[in-house]
């Protein structure tokens, strides 16, 4: 059963979202686990607190990286 660990935030029209989004799924897909995203033009809350980062990772909750995503850094955090 896949286990949602990572969760990406970022916004439509974003590049740099749709590079760690690549990411994220290339990862995901490789290690069974699950992923969502969020958009912050979506959401008030995520939008004061992240505006400025996006794209963001999260993994298992927790602020992972933002602007880019390191995929060792990334399966890294992921197989603890």
């Amino acid at each position: 059963m896949e286990t949602t660990r990572i969760t990406l935030i970022g916004k439509p029209g974003c590049h740099l979202c749709d590079d760690a989004r690549a990411v994220v799924v290339r990862v995901a897909e490789d290690l069974g686990v699950g992923w969502t995203e969020l958009d912050i033009t979506q959401d008030r809350e995520l939008a004061e607190q992240y505006w400025e980062q996006i794209p963001v990772t999260l993994v298992d909750g927790h602020r992972h990286d933002f602007w880019r995503v390191d995929e060792a850094r990334l399966r890294a955090a992921l197989s603890v």
